[in-house]
């Protein structure tokens, strides 16, 4: 399976709740922070949900 490296690159200060909620479930909670996904529908969805608020790099 692919990996993806994904990194939160804008403040989630003023979001909906559920742009927050989904980038915590992500694993990100600080500007910076960057974790690796297997590629799956459901981690595609909540990535494609919050894009403008991620960097995301295929490994």
């Amino acid at each position: 399976m692919a990996k993806l490296r994904v990194t939160l690159v804008k403040s989630l200060i003023g979001r909906k709740k559920t742009h927050i909620a989904t980038a915590n479930a992500l694993g990100l909670k600080k500007i910076g922070k960057t974790v690796e996904h297997e590629v799956n529908p459901q981690i595609q969805g909540m990535i494609n949900k919050i894009d403008y608020l991620l960097k995301v790099e295929e490994l």
